[in-house]
């Protein structure tokens, strides 16, 4: 089994941004993702979690 770094999250698009401003368009792609159902990983930062916080209803956090 891998091991997990620590200070990593696991993020996963899972609703798509039609309808919602352009601001939480900007957050989605500015976390990187490219589509939807993408899982990407990101390190653990304030920064981070606050552009989570703004599309939380867009995506899933595996911590």
């Amino acid at each position: 089994m891998a091991k997990k770094k620590s200070g990593t999250l696991k993020i996963k698009w899972v609703r798509s941004f039609i309808g919602c401003p352009r601001d939480m368009r900007q957050t989605i792609r500015g976390l990187g993702f490219r589509r939807m159902q993408q899982v990407i990983e990101r390190a653990d930062t304030p920064a981070i979690r606050g552009m989570i916080d703004k599309v939380r209803h867009l995506v899933e956090v595996q911590e």
